[in-house]
C-alpha cells in the first residue's frame, strides 16, 4: 500500500451536497485505514459563511448520521479540516485561498506545496476556477504537485467538451488534471480487466468468433427526485451514456495494455471508443430507442410521471431512457452487436455486463444445449456468475443450465474501498489511471453527438411506465436479431421477476 506525500486539498464546492455524502466520507474511512498522509489539510471552499469550528461541527454530525465512526479517531480527523468563505467566481477573491494555503503549509510543517483541487461545483465554474487558480500562480508546480479533479458532466456537447479542455489546458497540464468518473472506481469494473487478461480461460474467447452478443445494462429504480431542473437540461444520454456507459463498453471491449499503468490503460481505452461504428441515420432510426418514464402503481405506490416530477417542465421532450445497439469495427469485434441501455424507474438498481457466447455447433449437442452466458455484476450485489450446460440426471443427453456464482461479499478478509475511496487515493498518488483522458472524452462526445442532434425529432421519445424495463420498442432493437433482453434481479441471479 502506497501512502500519499504530504499534502492539501482543496474541495470546492464545500458546502454542497457531493461533499457530504462522498467526500468527507470518503476521506474519513482512508484516513481511519491510515490510507491518508501523515500530515494533511483539507480546506473547504465555497460562498457559505463557515468558521473552522462551526464547519467543523456541520460535518461530524453529518458523519455521525451516515457511517459508522469511532469517537477518537473522529475527533482526530475533524481537526484536518478546515473552511474559507470565497466568492469562487471573483478571480480577485482568490488572494485570499493564496493566503491561507500559505497559513495551512506553515501550521503542518509542509517541506513542499503538493494540492489536490476538488471541483464539487456546477459545471459553470469549471472554467473559471482553473484561471482563478493560475492567476495566483496556484497551477504552478515549481513547489509541489499540483492536481485537479473535475467532476462530470465535461462538457455538454462536442463542442462545449472541446471549448472546455482548451480553456482548461490553458492553465493545466494534461498530467494535472483527474477527470472523474465514480463507475470507473468500482471495483469490478477494474476486475473485467483483470477477470479478462490475467485467465488463460476468458481471453482466447473474447472475441468475434466466439462471441454472439454483448448486453451492457445501467438501470435505477430511482426517478430524477429533487434534480428535476437539473435533469431536464440533461437527460439519460448526457448523465450516464456518455460517460459511464461507454467507459464501461470500452473496458470491456479494450485490447490488452503494453503495461499496467496510466497511459497504456488509457491509450487502450481511447484506441476502442475511436473504433466505435459512428451513427448514421439508418442507426439512429432503427438502432435506438429513447423513452420518458410515466406515472405508475408499484407494488401499491402510485410514482408520478418524469413531467410530473419538480423541476421539470410540463412538455418536457427530454429522455429518461436509452437503448442502443452500437458496434465495433475492428479485428476483434467485427460485427458483434453491443446492447447497451439504461434508464430511471426501471425495475430495480442494477449495472452488469453480460457476455453471450456463441451456441456449440456440434449437431448432437447443439441441439438442446443452454446458452453459455457470462455475467458481471457491478453494482448493487458485485460479483460474477457463468451459466453453462450440464446432463440433466436420467438417461439421454439432455442438456440442463447450470450457474457457478462468485460473490465480492465472500471474501470477507478483504476490505473494498468504495468508488470515491480509490479515485481520492489515486488522485493523491498521482495515479491516473481509473480517469478519463481528454482523448477519451472527446471520443465519448464525438459518438454521441449524433444523437443529441437526433433528440429534436418528434418521433425519437416513447413512453414507458415506472417499474418497467423501458418501451417495448426497445426489446425490438434485440427481437429482430432473435434475442431477449436479460431481466436482472437485484440479487445475482436469474429469475423470471424482478425484485425491487
Amino acid at each position: 500500500m502506497v501512502i500519499p506525500e504530504n499534502s492539501s486539498i482543496v474541495i470546492f464546492g464545500a458546502s454542497g451536497d457531493l461533499t457530504y455524502r462522498k467526500l468527507i466520507p470518503a476521506l474519513y474511512h482512508l484516513y481511519a485505514n491510515k490510507q491518508l498522509p501523515k500530515s494533511f489539510a483539507i480546506l473547504g471552499v465555497s460562498r457559505t459563511e463557515y468558521s473552522d469550528e462551526s464547519y467543523r461541527d456541520k460535518l461530524k454530525r453529518s458523519l455521525q448520521e451516515m457511517e459508522k465512526t469511532e469517537p477518537e479517531t473522529l475527533d482526530a480527523f475533524i481537526n484536518h479540516l478546515h473552511y474559507q468563505a470565497l466568492n469562487t467566481s471573483d478571480t480577485q477573491e482568490y488572494v485570499k485561498l493564496s493566503s491561507r494555503l500559505d497559513e495551512l503549509a506553515q501550521q503542518y510543517n509542509f517541506t513542499e506545496r503538493n494540492t489536490l483541487f476538488y471541483l464539487a461545483t456546477p459545471p459553470s465554474l469549471y472554467s473559471i476556477i482553473p484561471a482563478s487558480l493560475a492567476a495566483q500562480g496556484l497551477n504552478s508546480e515549481d513547489d509541489g504537485w499540483k492536481r485537479l479533479i473535475i467532476e462530470k458532466p465535461f462538457g455538454y456537447d462536442l463542442a462545449s467538451a472541446r471549448k472546455l479542455d482548451t480553456e482548461i489546458h490553458e492553465h493545466f497540464q494534461e498530467h494535472q488534471i483527474y477527470r472523474i468518473d465514480h463507475y470507473l472506481g468500482k471495483e469490478t469494473v477494474q476486475n473485467l480487466l483483470v477477470l479478462r487478461f490475467s485467465n488463460a480461460m476468458f481471453e482466447p474467447l473474447w472475441n468475434r468468433n466466439y462471441i454472439s452478443y454483448v448486453e451492457i445494462t445501467g438501470a435505477e429504480f430511482l426517478g430524477v427526485e429533487e434534480r428535476g431542473g437539473y435533469y431536464d437540461n440533461s437527460g439519460a444520454v448526457r448523465d450516464m451514456f456518455q460517460n459511464h456507459l461507454l467507459q464501461v463498453l470500452a473496458m470491456v471491449g479494450m485490447e490488452p495494455p503494453a503495461q499496467i499503468n496510466a497511459d497504456s490503460m488509457r491509450d487502450e481505452v481511447v484506441k476502442v471508443l475511436q473504433c466505435l461504428k459512428p451513427l448514421e441515420e439508418h442507426d439512429l432510426r432503427n438502432n435506438l430507442v429513447m423513452g420518458q418514464y410515466t406515472g405508475s402503481d408499484v407494488r401499491g405506490e402510485f410514482l408520478p410521471g418524469y413531467r410530473e416530477e419538480h423541476g421539470v417542465a410540463e412538455e418536457s421532450r427530454t429522455e429518461t431512457y436509452v437503448g442502443l445497439k452500437a458496434y465495433i469495427n475492428n479485428w476483434r469485434w467485427n460485427g458483434v452487436p453491443f446492447y447497451v441501455r439504461t434508464g430511471k424507474r426501471l425495475p430495480t438498481r442494477v449495472t452488469e455486463v453480460v457476455i453471450h457466447f456463441k451456441e456449440t455447433p456440434h449437431p448432437v449437442f447443439g441441439q438442446n444445449a443452454p446458452e453459455n452466458k457470462l455475467i458481471i455484476r457491478i453494482q448493487p450485489d458485485e460479483g460474477i456468475q457463468i451459466s453453462f450446460g450440464l446432463k440433466e440426471p436420467g438417461a439421454g443427453f439432455n442438456a440442463k443450465e447450470v450457474k457457478m456464482d462468485f460473490h465480492y461479499a465472500s471474501l470477507k478478509e478483504t476490505q473494498m474501498l468504495t468508488a470515491y475511496e480509490r479515485l481520492l487515493l489515486d488522485a493523491l498518488n498521482g495515479d491516473a489511471t481509473l480517469f478519463a483522458r481528454s482523448d477519451a472524452v472527446e471520443a465519448c462526445w464525438q459518438y454521441v453527438q449524433p444523437i443529441l442532434d437526433f433528440k429534436q425529432d418528434p418521433q425519437s421519445l416513447f413512453g414507458y411506465a415506472c417499474g418497467t424495463w423501458g418501451p417495448k420498442e426497445s426489446d425490438q432493437l434485440l427481437e429482430r436479431d432473435g434475442r431477449a433482453w436479460r431481466f436482472p434481479c437485484k440479487n445475482l441471479t436469474d429469475t423470471d421477476y424482478c425484485e425491487l
